[in-house]
Parts: C-alpha cells; structure tokens; sequence
C-alpha cells in the first residue's frame, strides 16, 4: 500500500492544530514556532504532491479510497487534478506567511488582559483552517467535501469575532461589537449556502444513489444515469449558491467588506487568497462537472452576475476611505474575473480563472501584508490618516506599490497573465461582455494608484514622521511573495502547465469547444 500522502497533507495540519492549542498558556511563543513548523511541513508535503503529480497522467491521482459510511454510500475518497494541486500548493505556501505575519496579532492587550484569546487560539486556528481547505480540495466524495467545506466556517467565525482588528477608530468596545457582527454576518451567510447545498447533495444522492463524483460524472458521460433538466437545474443551483456566497459572487458578496474590514491583515488573507477559492474550485469541479446541461443553462445569468461583480466591486472601491475594504470591494472584482472566465466556457477563459486564483490569493496576500504592517504602526486603517509614508519608510512604501501594481494587472506581474487570458476566452464567445469588463482594469488602475498616492506621496504627516521601515520578519513575509509576482508575470509556464490538461476535460464535461477564429490564419 502506497504512502497516503493527500491524507497526511491534509493530515498534519489538523494534527498541528490540536498541538498548537494543547501548548501551555504560559508559553506563546513556543506555540508559535510550533505552528510555523507545522506550516512549513505541510509545505514539503504539498511540495511533494506537485512533483509526483504527472500533468499527462490519469485526471484523478495519488488517489484515496476506503469506506465509511457504507449504508448510505459515503466513502473516505481523495484525489487531485491539475486545478486541485495548483490550489494545495497556493493555500501550503501562503500559510506560513500568514503565520509570520500575525506573530504578535494574538498578543495580550496589556499585563493580565482579558480583552484577548490566547495566543495557542490563534495559530491553532489558522492551521485547522489550513487542515479543512486542503481536505476540500482534495475530496471526490461529494458529502466528504460538505463536511469540510461547512467545518471551515467555524474556525474563521473564531478567527474573525475574537481575534479582530485592533486599529479601531471608536475603541476597543465598538472594536469588539463589530467584529461580532461581522464573525455573525459572515457565519448567517455561508451557513444559508451550505444548508441549500445540503438539500442539493440529498437529492444528489437520490438520482445518483451514491455521493462518488468519479462514478457520478462517469455514469453522466456514459449515458447511464439521466437527469431530468428540472431536476439538474435545481440540482445546480443548490450547489452553485453556496459556492456562489463562499466566492463571493454579487449580490452575495457583502459579508466579506465587513469581516476583511474587522479581521487582523493575517486572517483577511486567510480569508480572500485562501478559504474563498474553495468557492470558485468547487464551481469547476462540481458545477460544471456534475450538471454540465445546467451549467451551459445558467451561464448567460452567470456571466451578467460575474460582470456586474467586476464593475461594481471596482467602483466601490474607489470610493472607499479605509484601506481594508478597499481591498476587499477590489477581490470582489477580481473574483468576478475569476468566475467570468469559468462560465465563458473557453479553454482560455477557464485556463486564466484557474490561473487567475493562484496570482490573486498571491498579490493579494502580498498587499494585504503589507498594508497590515502599515495599520499597525500608525493604529488607523483610514487613508486619511497617512501621507509622506515613502519618504520615511521607503521600503514599505515600495513592497506596497508592488502589491498594488500586481492587484491592477501591470504587465509584467502575475496577474496580468491570468486576466489578460480571462478576456481573451471571454471575448471569443461573448464579445459584449468582454469589452464592458475590460473597464474593470481602468477602475482597478484608478483605485490602486489613488490609494498609492494619498497614503505614500505628498508632504510627511505628523503621525508617520516616526514611522520605522519593514523589520527582518516583515521582509521575510513580503519578499518571497514580490519574487512569484515578478517570477509567474513573467514566465508563468509552470502554472500553466499543470492546469491546461484539468481544463480542457472540464470543457469536454460541459461538451464545450472553443469558437472558431472569424478570419482564418494564412497558410
């Protein structure tokens, strides 16, 4: 019997988790270290599961497959696709970043405070976060995928109601009642999603009489197991609800401004590069996959929602004064770029989303980082409050162009790549739409360069004439992700490489070719 490796990277961290929590209290910063090497363990073992998987091999591999719930069909059953991996790796390798960067965010207020939860809560947190979306990707069973895609919910609502912001303009009091309400809004929303996806896995079950997405999606294809289109259609918008809120896709969008806006910079990544693509992931997978009829069905109201997304996440953000949510209302575009190219149904369109989740969890980890790092000297997340910041903290200012260049798509960066070929598959199909979302990089170019120039140019503010540059573990935390930025704008072939072949059998699921060029090329 093989090594169960997708078991032990998922695994690992679960088992961290409980470690991490299990430190004494008196010891932080043991817990600490521990939950970083944990993270960097799990790294090694995502790292392994990209070299052995064989992008021209089998579509499922380094499969898992022993019972469980046997009466009712429910099997323990893994297995990862190109998409699969490249979203593994993405989640391992950001993880220990975002430990890095919160290492003092679960500190003690002050001596004998019990305004904070213990530093183990923290870390012991991320990494069961970590545990849960490794696990959801990896899963070909559809109930085993539920399990974990509803269980993540309750360690982010711990991360997001008790571990929040400090920088609070109203106080601490006001601090803790809105972080409550953001933890609450974001649990009621994606609580509604699962329980619909619920009632669309049970009826799942009912016309397929297992949970098996290999068995299922083979049966479809064969011809052996027929849906009627009512009940597809329905089975469909069950599923794609849920991932639809999880994404966030407009108008189920507006838990994440609050809960990026009250969580500390670390868990905001957290939660836009890392829980939220389990959303778009499962749209690939199961969506499309499972009710392929009914994925070509909803696609023109798919594609006006993911438009409308695009344009309007964009204009709110130019229009936000707190730094936080204006990043937010900008992954609220993004995501729509994301989704768009799923549902345009190209191979290029779908090839750029898949991409595009792996550059966006980058760029916007990179710029959250270090607009945390930013928050955190000067207490405030208001634009207003900040001015002159590259003349006295150069490097700050110049990792946080960076970010912001990547998030507007500058050619040369990551994410250029990924929308430029969004559009590309989007305006083959359907032109209209892919004109009107072009606008979407003008308005990401507008807020991006507008936050740049009030917080970082002009005369130096009082406030930050003190303010200190990037330490050593912030430079940790920020290089790397600079270097995949520049590296995957650049030559984003190793990427690419791994999701095409996972692509293109999602466009033959959904029985999907990509249009012919109107003018032929010369021979």
């Amino acid at each position: 019997m093989s090594f169960p490796l997708l078991t032990a990277a998922a695994a690992l961290p679960a088992v961290g988790a409980v470690a991490t929590a299990a430190v004494p209290a008196k010891s932080r910063t043991a817990a600490k270290w521990l939950a970083l090497v944990v993270s960097l363990a799990t790294l090694a073992l995502a790292i392994t599961v990209l070299v052995r998987f064989e992008p021209g091999g089998a579509r499922y591999q380094l499969t898992e497959s022993h019972a469980w719930i046997a009466d009712f069909g429910v099997r323990y059953e893994l297995g990862v696709d190109g998409i699969a991996v490249a979203l593994i790796a993405l989640t391992a390798l950001l993880i220990p970043f975002v430990i890095l960067a919160g290492w003092h965010d679960a500190d003690p207020l002050e001596t004998g405070s019990r305004r904070w939860r213990p530093t183990q809560g923290f870390f012991a947190l991320i990494l069961a976060v970590e545990a849960m979306v490794i696990i959801s990707f990896e899963a070909t069973d559809v109930f085993l995928f539920y399990i974990f895609f509803e269980a993540m919910l309750i360690p982010m609502y711990f991360l997001i109601g008790g571990f929040g912001d400090r920088a609070h303009e109203h106080g601490e009091e006001a601090a803790s009642t809105q972080r409550s309400y953001a933890a609450v809004k974001f649990l009621l929303y994606n609580l509604v999603g699962g329980l619909i996806m619920l009632a669309a896995v049970i009826g799942l079950y009912v016309v397929a009489g297992n949970f098996s997405l290999t068995e299922i999606a083979q049966a479809r294809a064969n011809g052996t197991l027929h849906m009627a289109s009512n009940t597809e259609r329905w089975l469909f918008l069950g599923f794609f609800f849920a991932f639809a809120v999880k994404a966030p896709l407009w108008p189920l969008h507006t838990w994440l401004p609050n809960a990026m806006q009250e969580s500390t910079a670390p868990v905001a990544v957290l939660i836009t590069a890392v829980v939220d693509k389990v959303g778009t992931f499962a749209m690939l997978r199961y969506c499309l996959q499972l009710f392929p009829d009914a994925s070509r069905w909803a696609t023109p109201v798919i594609l006006v929602l993911a438009l409308v997304s695009i344009i309007y996440g964009a204009l709110l953000a130019v229009g936000q004064r707190d730094i936080k949510r204006l990043v937010a209302y900008a992954s609220v575009s993004h995501f729509g770029f994301i989704i768009l190219g799923i549902f345009a149904m190209t191979t290029q369109g779908q090839s750029g989303a898949t991409l595009y989740m792996v550059n966006h969890g980058i760029s916007t980890a990179a710029l959250m980082l270090v607009a945390g790092f930013l928050i955190s000297r000067r207490g405030s997340r208001l634009i207003a409050d900040y001015g002159g910041v590259q003349k006295v903290a150069p490097v700050l200012a110049g990792t946080f162009l960076i970010g912001g260049l990547a998030t507007l798509s500058l050619p040369g960066l990551a994410p250029f790549v990924s929308e430029f070929l969004v559009l590309v598959g989007t305006f083959t199909r359907y032109p209209a739409i892919g004109i009107i979302a072009t606008f979407g990089i003008v308005l990401a170019a507008l807020y991006t360069l507008v936050l740049y120039q009030r917080t970082m140019t002009g005369p130096v503010k009082p406030e930050v004439s003190a303010m200190p540059d990037l330490r050593a573990r912030e430079l940790v935390v920020v290089a790397p992700l600079i270097v995949l930025l520049i590296f995957l704008g650049v030559y984003p072939k190793p990427v690419t490489d791994i999701v095409n072949p996972a692509v293109k059998q999602t466009m033959s699921d959904v029985h999907k070719t990509d249009p012919k060029p109107s003018v032929e090329a010369a021979k």
